[in-house]
């Protein structure tokens, strides 16, 4: 289901509020079968900068619109709304395909796999559509893969912007990594046997 913006987004909580922007690891976007490597990073930006046609924009390789988008994040959200601005003449992607909490997807998995969940996109040139998710679908989401498998007829595909909107936890991924590490045994803290007279020689 897309929701349309016929109001005024300052008086309503569709701006920075809800954006999930600061908590993408951008460093780690990755795409497969963009015309210019890294140009994916682009796209994620602040939800009053969605309509800047000035930053470069992801697009697909020369007659082969399919995209797929890998979007880790810093801590672990649940996405609400996912928005889309594509390219004019027949460029927008026509479909969305959602995977959450997989790595490592490429085109042939994605299009084997079923997807948590997929949306008929609209073209949505001027940023006022967003399309709800199955919310109860969407908790404790790691990271999160866009599958675009073709445009409105266009040689390629081309996005703008890509947002999310949704909630964080307070709790930062990198944090969680620095605990598990922690507390898991270092071999060498831990004498053997022969070395104390008792005890066990591996901590499991």
């Amino acid at each position: 289901m897309a929701c349309t913006h016929d109001h005024s987004c300052e008086d309503h909580d569709c701006s920075s509020n809800w954006s999930l922007y600061k908590h993408i690891d951008l460093a780690k976007v990755t795409a497969l079968n963009e015309a210019n490597p890294g140009s994916v990073k682009s796209v994620f930006k602040a939800w009053e900068e969605r309509l800047n046609s000035s930053r470069e924009r992801l697009e697909s390789n020369e007659g082969d619109p399919e995209l797929l988008v890998y979007i880790p994040f810093t801590s672990d959200v649940k996405i609400k709304s996912i928005s889309v601005v594509g390219g004019a003449d027949g460029t927008s992607p026509s479909k969305l395909r959602v995977f959450i909490n997989r790595e490592g997807i490429d085109f042939s998995d994605a299009q084997s796999m079923q997807p948590v969940q997929e949306w008929e996109l609209v073209e949505n040139l001027q940023g006022v559509l967003e399309y709800q998710t199955r919310y109860s679908k969407f908790q404790s989401v790691a990271n999160i893969t866009l599958h675009f498998p073709e445009s409105f007829g266009g040689d390629t595909t081309q996005i703008h912007y890509i947002g999310f909107k949704g909630e964080a936890t307070q709790l930062k991924r990198d944090v969680v990594a620095t605990i598990v590490y922690e507390i898991t045994p270092n071999p060498s803290d831990h004498k053997t046997r022969a070395e104390t007279g008792g005890g066990l020689s591996h901590v499991e």
